[in-house]
């Protein structure tokens, strides 16, 4: 009897394993997790038929409202050609560099084209895809104000914009100067010009531009910080649209479109690679 109790039991673990082997073959529905398909921001854009763009329509030439009213400049540009690519319209949202984390997290925007520089603090609340565009830190001054670097900057006042990362870059540089913040880059450009601030501090392409419509302006010969590497920002956990739009900028860098883009809004050809040396 204990040799039939046995061979029942073997019987028994051999059919179990069977299935269990049967059920590894057999496809399973997948989950609707967070950034599934189903539930990407990739699919909801194609289903709506509209790309919503957030971007900063105070910083010229990224972004900025044409003579007639329109959205218009460099980040415009990438994101008509995103929205011609997909199929879809598109509507761009005017962000300030204090509500794009905000703005992505309650999906008022798919995607923000901001100037977004990526960097550690921020990547805990939302994902960066690969940079478009780099850039060092300067100052914008008066070219009277004798100012010829941050090293003139003692007992001074230097412009920053509210949510940027500007302002801790100024404080890292342990100095004796007062900052003080504005709610956009042309709320601190207009203090420089009226005597409010000493010193705007920016992005050197931003404010190499900006210079160049105001000839009492002049940008700082010096690179204030490590190279920043810029790209779209996206809400947390949606790797099918942060994978869409890795592909749209290899394809549009690898076409020379992007660094024409660049040429046209800055008049020079990028500075800096995209991807360092190390």
């Amino acid at each position: 009897m204990r040799f039939v109790r046995e061979s029942a039991r073997f019987a028994c673990l051999f059919a179990v394993t069977g299935l269990l082997v049967f059920a590894g073959c057999t496809k399973v529905a997948p989950s609707d997790q967070p950034g599934a398909a189903a539930d990407s921001t990739l699919k909801q854009v194609l289903q709506r038929g509209t790309l919503r763009v957030g971007d900063c329509l105070t910083f010229a030439p990224f972004g900025f409202y044409d003579k007639s009213g329109q959205p218009d400049g460099y980040d415009v540009d990438l994101a008509k050609e995103l929205a011609k690519q997909m199929g879809v319209k598109l509507e761009v949202v005017n962000t300030t560099s204090a509500n794009r984390i905000p703005n992505l997290q309650t999906s008022k925007v798919d995607v923000v084209f901001c100037n977004f520089t990526r960097n550690l603090e921020r990547a805990k609340e939302i994902a960066f895809t690969n940079p478009y565009v780099v850039a060092s830190e300067a100052l914008l001054v008066k070219k009277s104000s004798g100012i010829k670097s941050v090293n003139d900057m003692a007992d001074r006042t230097i412009a920053t914009v509210k949510g940027s990362t500007n302002g801790d870059e100024v404080r890292s540089l342990n100095m004796k100067v007062k900052i003080q913040e504005f709610d956009s880059s042309q709320a601190a450009i207009l203090a420089v010009k009226q005597g409010q601030a000493d010193a705007m501090i920016e992005d050197n392409n931003f404010l190499a531009y900006q210079a160049s419509l105001d000839p009492n302006l002049t940008v700082t010969d010096e690179a204030l910080v490590p190279l920043e590497y810029n790209a779209f920002g996206v809400k947390a956990g949606d790797q099918i649209w942060l994978n869409y739009l890795n592909l749209f900028l290899f394809q549009i860098n690898a076409s020379k479109m992007n660094a024409q883009l660049y040429k046209k809004w800055f008049g020079a050809e990028p500075r800096f690679p995209l991807n360092p040396q190390y």
